[in-house]
């Protein structure tokens, strides 16, 4: 998708000139006359960029840049002006502008500087994203599956599961690029080449960029792995099974086709075994068990 530039004029001849030229560039280019057109534009479709007049009827572009600062503090906002005064130029900063071009506007100028603020957004947007997520197993690619950033979580997880693999990126690549064109991100992406398996999940797409999750595959365990790592018989380790799954004495007895009389002796024969007295204790146990990782 085109990045959207809002321009923001009361002179219908630089809007004309501007939109022609931000067309041209390839931009998607939306039009206001004055500041409170400007906003409700940008609640029904949100720019990437803004560039503002500083002097229009009812509410002036320094004004404006301050309500859409408090409503969109990430859009960049680009000032376009006749007053060349320092004052006004500070002014102008002050309001949350981050660039300043003259009147009578060159375009070619103007281009060159929405692209910088454009890809400067999308940096920081990025870093702050990183920052956000610092601590969690994330990490952001292109389309392509190349790597943009991820966290040191990541890379340990990476370097753990393909050692002795000088680029385990260049390797998953063209797998992710393949799961990401496929389109069902609903499905986690099984690294089966990984040692220990690790798995990818998807979290949201940003500003063309994918958001992923890495993660070690959870094994999905069994009463069985209940009764080989407890004191306890099979059909006790089923009784805690659906236990630590928060059943009833009543679901657990039609589940697994007992009486609930049964069930509650099942139940006081796990809390002696497990020397605990109430089905917290048995389940947090149980719950411990059955989502370990080995």
């Amino acid at each position: 998708m085109n990045n959207i530039v809002l321009v923001v004029d009361d002179s219908p001849e630089s809007l004309g000139m501007l939109n022609v030229a931000l067309n041209t560039a390839g931009y998607t280019a939306l039009v206001a006359l004055n500041g409170l057109q400007a906003l409700n534009i940008a609640e029904k479709m949100e720019p990437d960029i803004i560039l503002m007049d500083a002097i229009m009827p009812e509410l002036d572009g320094f004004e404006t840049c301050k309500r859409f600062k408090q409503a969109f503090p990430h859009i960049p906002v680009i000032f376009m002006t006749g007053l060349t005064d320092s004052e006004d130029v500070v002014k102008g900063f002050e309001a949350g502008g981050v660039d300043y071009v003259t009147k009578p506007i060159s375009t070619d100028e103007v281009l060159i500087r929405i692209k910088t603020h454009l890809n400067t957004a999308r940096l920081t947007l990025s870093a702050h994203t990183a920052l956000d997520h610092a601590g969690k197993n994330v990490f952001c690619v292109n389309p392509q599956g190349e790597l943009s950033w991820a966290t040191p979580q990541v890379y340990e997880l990476m370097e753990q599961a393909y050692k002795g693999i000088s680029s385990p990126w260049s390797q998953i690549r063209p797998e992710l690029q393949l799961w990401l064109a496929q389109g069902d991100k609903q499905t986690a992406l099984n690294l089966t080449e990984s040692n220990p398996q690790l798995q990818i999940v998807y979290e949201r797409q940003q500003d063309g960029l994918h958001l992923l999750r890495l993660s070690k595959q959870r094994i999905k365990r069994s009463a069985l792995d209940l009764k080989e790592n407890l004191p306890i018989t099979k059909r006790e380790a089923e009784v805690l099974y659906w236990l630590s799954h928060a059943k009833s004495n009543w679901e657990i007895s039609q589940i697994l086709e007992m009486s609930p009389r049964t069930v509650n002796k099942h139940l006081e024969q796990i809390f002696k075994k497990l020397d605990v007295d109430n089905r917290t204790a048995a389940a947090t146990i149980s719950i411990r068990i059955l989502e370990s990782e080995s």
